[in-house]
């Protein structure tokens, strides 16, 4: 339980009722529930859409789903997209791109790729068939925070300082088993097969992120992670979306 409440007091803004210390190894340990973390946040917007959809147009219920998403999370993994996006655009050396994404002033590229990325993904939740959406809504957080895991599990850290260096320091194979573990029921039970082919495509696409993290930057940051889980919300809510066609 102590160990899920800091992977919420984490991922989360939502006040918990209490006072859960955490040291640097609680971090990587914490890992391991990402996925629980993930499917909280799916209940709670699940939740919410069932008390909207039958009185708001379709578009404007899942652009105030995306909404509460955003402020569920405090907009954290939004800030390491637009980070990452901004740093991409300097085209400079690895320590001119570290040094961008350390600033906390959102460039021209960051609020763009914010703009986007928020539009693709209410456009993808738009399209998952009414039939699918209760199941995409608790899934797609799932497989967004297990994705995460497999940045952070056996990565090497860009910096010394910072959330990447601490998660990388700290978490170990044991915790990607649990969390794979968890995914991969939620993926079967919600899913069937093809759930499980939509976080087969999405752990695919981490894998290649992550190598291309370590060879631009050495490693990964705290930024590299939540740039990651933005791409595969929208990955994977394009995925669920197309899955009726296959």
């Amino acid at each position: 339980m102590r160990l899920y409440l800091i992977a919420m007091q984490f991922l989360t803004i939502i006040p918990l009722p209490f006072d859960t210390r955490c040291q640097k190894e609680d971090l990587g340990r914490a890992t391991a529930l990402f996925p629980l973390a993930g499917l909280t946040i799916g209940v709670l917007l699940a939740g919410l859409n069932w008390l909207i959809a039958a009185r708001l147009p379709r578009p404007l219920a899942d652009a105030l789903l995306i909404t509460a998403l955003t402020v569920i999370t405090g907009a954290l993994h939004l800030d390491g997209l637009a980070d990452v996006c901004d740093g991409l655009a300097a085209r400079g050396s690895r320590e001119r791109f570290l040094t961008i994404m350390k600033d906390s002033h959102v460039g021209a590229a960051g609020a763009v790729a914010v703009a986007l990325g928020l539009l693709l993904k209410w456009q993808a939740l738009l399209a998952v068939p009414a039939e699918l959406k209760w199941q995409a809504l608790l899934f797609f957080p799932i497989l967004s925070r297990f994705c995460q895991v497999q940045t952070i599990v056996r990565a090497r850290a860009a910096r010394s300082d910072g959330l990447g260096s601490a998660f990388a320091d700290t978490a170990d194979m044991g915790r990607i088993v649990i969390a794979a573990g968890i995914t991969l029921a939620a993926a079967w039970l919600l899913m069937g097969p093809k759930g499980l082919a939509t976080l087969a495509l999405l752990a695919l696409l981490t894998w290649l992120l992550r190598i291309w993290s370590h060879r631009r930057l050495g490693g990964i940051t705290g930024d590299v992670i939540g740039c990651i889980n933005e791409l595969n919300e929208i990955v994977a809510l394009i995925l669920i979306a197309a899955l009726p066609q296959f």
